[in-house]
């Protein structure tokens, strides 16, 4: 039995939706599993990760457990429960931000995460970290920009990065889901090609059928806007991710394709993929 942690967001509703396809034993968490809207035959369990107490009936029988974590959640009363309940293997959906080698990580961001995998590590489960820097789901931001009109406006217009299609992310997950070779590993997930963030608005253009341009704003004015509902170090972290792509062709690796047996999904694909979210 799987269980899916962070099941009715997106990266954990399309794995779960990935695994339920393939005939797998697939639960899922949910606050409020009235109100979940996963696919029909697929068990979920009421839990809610701010009281491990009520984790018990999610977690029995689990043997894997597929963590997508809202930033900030403290794991560890997670962990430990899932290590009571018998489940043997963990996979966590971490940040490509994470910076091995470093003593002190780059930013809140990157050190967050490290900090959840080193939980994970002392559990002594078996483990699989599938780290990700820039998901396509971010052009979403840009949704409520177009319907009003065809220019998106941001800071650094030419940061670059490989964006990867949660379907991708997904079938990464449910392949190494299950599959001991992959346990002890950790895989840098990626797009198929470099975009800088005004190439990602004309390909979002295309699929649209409309001519969108990007328009570049100054950083310490979008810092200060999304500072005031976002938390200052998590934008702050942030943006220097973006600010430190800007003229660097994003790396990219097969690691989608060797997991899933396909390469992975390009840009224009996620945006024919998501015409109903801009329209």
């Amino acid at each position: 039995m799987i269980l899916v942690i962070g099941a009715t967001a997106h990266f954990g509703r399309q794995t779960v939706e990935t695994l339920a396809d393939a005939g797998r034993q697939v639960r899922a968490l949910s606050r409020d599993p009235e109100r979940a809207g996963l696919p029909e035959g697929v068990e979920v369990a009421r839990g809610d990760l701010t009281d491990p107490s009520t984790l018990g009936p999610a977690l029995h029988g689990v043997t894997e457990l597929l963590l997508v974590l809202p930033y900030g959640l403290d794991a560890r009363p997670l962990l430990e429960r899932a290590r009571q309940a018998g489940v043997r293997h963990v996979v966590f959906l971490s940040s490509g931000a994470v910076v091995d080698s470093a003593d002190r990580q780059p930013d809140v961001i990157a050190a967050y995460h490290a900090q959840v995998e080193r939980e994970i590590r002392a559990t002594g489960l078996g483990w699989t970290f599938l780290r990700l820097f820039f998901p396509a789901i971010n052009s979403l931001a840009w949704a409520m920009q177009l319907r009003g009109g065809n220019v998106v406006s941001g800071p650094y217009a030419s940061a670059a990065a490989s964006v990867v299609h949660e379907r991708d992310v997904a079938e990464a997950a449910a392949a190494v889901l299950g599959s001991p070779e992959h346990a002890g590993r950790v895989y840098e997930l990626t797009g198929p090609q470099s975009l800088t963030q005004i190439e990602q608005v004309e390909a979002l253009g295309l699929a649209l059928g409309r001519e969108l341009r990007f328009e570049e704003v100054a950083d310490q004015a979008v810092r200060q806007q999304l500072s005031q509902f976002m938390d200052a170090d998590f934008v702050r972290a942030l943006l220097d991710l973006m600010a430190a792509t800007v003229g660097k062709p994003a790396a990219l690796n097969d690691s989608i394709e060797r997991l899933t047996g396909h390469p992975a999904r390009p840009y224009a694909q996620w945006a024919e993929d998501h015409l109903a979210d801009f329209r």
